[in-house]
């Protein structure tokens, strides 16, 4: 179905709870991108992920920061698509380190880009093309490590220049702060590729701190409208410990924290057990 068709058959976005929605959108095996730069990121979506038990998942996301941290070490993932990796300001990213050394606690296959190219790739796939062409891979190594990169010539100058191919994710899930009760959502403040990643995707679905009457229109916000949206759940906090403007703040002593909490497989699991499998 493409995104007309999409749009003439389904014109407002499910409320559903989060377990519903992660149930009903997110499967084995599927692609999912879950965006969010510094600001916003989905992570209570990425816990449910983990708590309903999904595997062999290619992640997506410009900065894989803890969640993925996360989800790969409990085995959610067998493939990586990103542009930068680490815990931000404070150092590496432990099990995502210990998946790529030692396979552990499942082998993990990284595909590495630019945060150009990579958000490149999501605006080929939003926009229904196979492709998209921009400068800045020859000579960084990087395009000899990717399948989804190529050097192509200008048919105008000769030009050799980079080819990335579409990213076109199963499901893309961001986390906002509002939504009406028809599914249109409103985000604001730093936004990053949520929405590249949103109109990319064949499902979506938008964690929000709130559903409203109606949206408080804001300069600068990003409005998705129901139609590209296939699913909203109403889900207070959760981008904890990221931060959602004008309802949170980060949480730095996380971020500490967890370099500490990561590093050993043990402590790692018990961690996650009290503090996210709990919720089951």
């Amino acid at each position: 179905m493409d995104r007309a068709q999409y749009a003439r058959t389904c014109t407002v976005a499910q409320i559903l709870t989060l377990p519903e929605a992660i149930e009903a959108l997110v499967h084995d095996g599927d692609c999912v991108a879950m965006e969010g730069f510094t600001h916003l990121i989905p992570f209570a979506a990425g816990h449910e992920i983990i708590r309903q038990g999904r595997r062999d998942l290619t992640l997506v996301r410009l900065t894989p920061d803890v969640l993925f941290d996360q989800m790969i070490g409990m085995g959610c993932a067998s493939k990586l698509v990103f542009s930068w990796g680490g815990n931000p300001g404070v150092g590496s990213l432990h099990r995502l380190r210990d998946a790529i050394e030692n396979d552990w606690p499942r082998p993990l296959e990284i595909d590495e880009h630019s945060h150009a190219g990579l958000t490149n790739r999501y605006v080929a796939g939003a926009s229904g093309l196979p492709f998209a062409v921009l400068r800045g891979y020859a000579g960084t190594g990087l395009e000899r490590r990717s399948e989804s990169e190529s050097p192509i010539d200008c048919p105008f100058t000769g030009e050799t220049l980079a080819a990335v191919s579409a990213l076109r994710p199963d499901v893309s899930i961001v986390h906002g702060q509002q939504a009406d009760r028809a599914g249109n959502v409103q985000i604001w403040g730093i936004t990053g590729v949520q929405k590249e990643a949103v109109l990319a995707a064949e499902r979506s679905l938008v964690t929000v701190e709130e559903i409203v009457d109606d949206l408080e229109l804001r300069p600068g916000g990003v409005i998705l409208p129901s139609w590209v949206v296939t699913a909203v759940a109403e889900v207070p906090g959760g981008s904890w410990p990221s931060y959602a403007l004008g309802f949170s703040e980060r949480d730095n002593a996380f971020y500490e924290a967890w370099d500490q909490s990561s590093r050993d497989r043990d402590t790692f699991l018990a961690w996650m057990d009290r503090h996210v499998l709990a919720g089951i």
